[in-house]
């Protein structure tokens, strides 16, 4: 092993063990005595009751766990989010971490769960809703009543949808938080536990007068006995999970595509640990992107020939050696590969990138984006060789397709170049990151010294000297918050991003991505917008 791969391993473990501890953080929801106050009531915590609900020894995709991270909120806005298979059944789960303020729902509460939502829309998922929370934070109640009416708007357009949505009430589910159970297909209420009520005794005592304790204004067993709110109601926390797990069982669930079977396909020919050597620490140096390829799809099928008798069937190998394009499969599942070589993206990988797109729309082919881009080439050649044009046009094929498409950023994904290589502003049915990478509108340094390029003309045309020394000082603050604004934690915490993933969980990542996107049909398109000649 080579210094170089040694010094990457090195570099990406430190980010991979700080990764790790913000993780911890999200984990930890309102601190050991919090939790501990809610064990000594016999009541569990979000993971703990996910890993009860879903099949035992599958894997369950948390999404989304550093939401609210860099803000005045706890790591992972009190609530968890993911994909779970129960009884056979992918669903998008959501469960609210009593632990933090009850559950209640802050701002980065409410586009954690929209984001779970679109991702149950987009996918044809069922939902399971673990449900504890006191409603809104009321101090930041300004920033989430208005959006937040789109969660209820959700629940009713999944079951409208024929997506059945479940709700199993654990605590108190008030206020705002009472919609959920209400506008569920199915409901369980925890025995003794669960409260469900637009307005506890006090607002009601305020409100009218009248005099109510909890259980008679909206106690589980009033709710399975007298309003009929409550479809089951659990004698604890475990029957509850059981019931949900029963409901989904009944659901009559099938797949839109049939799942590979695991006999198709072999493992890669690299050992995912490989992929720690491969990201330079530094992301200016380029590095070949088959190699990362080369350890996240199937390697040769134990059948051998066929469709799965190669690894990679690069695409235009010769032509736009700037972007790799190829056809592979990751678990079984066919995916068309975009991956960016050397970092600059130039006229011939627009080009072939828009052709490649269109490919994979009439073959029906889902797409996996991996990035490793500054952005579109600049200067005077390459702005008369037309890169504007053919830029627009890469954006154009990948802004119209209808294949799901996959994202994942492995280094840097600057500029238009985030745009054109799928970023999160294009929709992807999922978009992960690696601790190595780095995304913004430039380059911290590059964006610094545009910003003194611009102030030295400006002093210039005022007939000014440029104060070039003091601007140091600006330039410096200036690059160091670009580099902070530009790392995976911080865009994982504004939900750029539906998680930062250690590289070598990236195949199993994909793998149940690629499972899930087949709950629904698709299919390309042969309709995209004017191309520029």
């Amino acid at each position: 092993m080579t210094e170089t791969v040694s010094d990457n391993r090195a570099a990406l473990l430190d980010k991979i063990a700080a990764l790790d501890a913000e993780h911890a953080r999200a984990v930890a929801g309102g601190g050991e005595r919090s939790v501990a106050r809610h064990h000594a009531r016999g009541k569990l915590m979000p993971r703990e009751r996910i890993e009860l609900l879903v099949d035992e020894g599958s894997a369950f995709l948390e999404l989304s766990p550093l939401a609210g991270w860099g803000s005045d909120f706890t790591v992972g806005a009190s609530v968890v989010t993911g994909i779970g298979v129960i009884e056979g059944v992918e669903c998008v789960i959501t469960a609210n971490d009593p632990s933090v303020k009850g559950g209640a729902s802050n701002p980065w509460t409410v586009k954690k769960i929209f984001r779970a939502s679109q991702i149950a829309e987009e996918n044809g998922l069922p939902t399971v809703s673990l449900v504890e929370s006191g409603g809104a934070d009321l101090p930041t109640q300004k920033e989430i009543f208005i959006p937040g009416g789109k969660l209820f708007r959700d629940i009713t357009r999944s079951s409208a949808d024929k997506r059945p949505t479940i709700a199993l009430v654990f605590g108190n589910s008030t206020a705002g938080g009472a919609y959920v159970p209400g506008m569920s297909d199915y409901t369980v209420m925890v025995k003794e536990q669960a409260k469900v009520f637009l307005g506890g005794p006090p607002l009601v005592k305020m409100a009218t007068g009248e005099e109510s304790d909890d259980e008679s204004l909206g106690g589980a067993e009033m709710h399975a006995r007298t309003s009929g709110l409550a479809d089951y109601l659990a004698e604890d926390e475990l029957d509850a999970l059981r019931i949900g797990r029963r409901i989904v069982a009944r659901l009559n669930w099938r797949k839109a595509r049939p799942e590979p079977a695991p006999s198709s396909y072999a493992e890669p020919e690299r050992d995912p640990e490989g992929l720690l050597d491969l990201i330079p620490s530094d992301l200016k140096v380029p590095f070949d992107p088959r190699e990362v390829i080369a350890h996240l799809v199937d390697g040769v099928s134990p059948s051998g020939g066929g469709a799965n008798g190669t690894v990679f069937d690069e695409f235009k190998p010769l032509y736009g050696t700037s972007l790799v394009t190829g056809w592979a499969r990751i678990h079984g599942h066919p995916v068309g590969i975009l991956a960016n070589a050397q970092g600059v993206l130039f006229s011939e990988d627009a080009q072939k990138a828009t052709q490649f797109v269109q490919l994979a729309n009439q073959s029906d082919t889902p797409l996996l984006f991996l990035h490793n881009t500054t952005g579109y080439m600049v200067g005077k050649d390459y702005e008369q060789g037309g890169i504007i044009k053919h830029g627009a046009m890469m954006i154009n094929a990948i802004s119209n397709s209808t294949v799901p498409h996959l994202t994942v950023i492995l280094g840097a994904s600057y500029g238009a170049g985030n745009y054109g290589m799928n970023g999160r502003a294009y929709d992807p049915r999922f978009l992960f990151t690696w601790p190595s990478a780095k995304s913004a509108v430039m380059g911290p340094a590059q964006l610094a010294g545009v910003l003194e390029i611009v102030a030295e003309q400006s002093a210039a045309s005022k007939g000014e000297p440029f104060d070039a020394e003091g601007f140091a000082a600006i330039k410096q603050v200036v690059e160091a918050q670009v580099e902070e604004q530009s790392l995976p934690h911080f865009l994982s915490g504004m939900l750029y991003d539906d998680g930062v993933i250690d590289p070598r969980d990236t195949r199993t990542v994909l793998g149940i991505c690629l499972s899930v996107i087949d709950n629904a049909p698709y299919a390309g398109t042969d309709r995209f917008g004017v191309f520029r000649p």
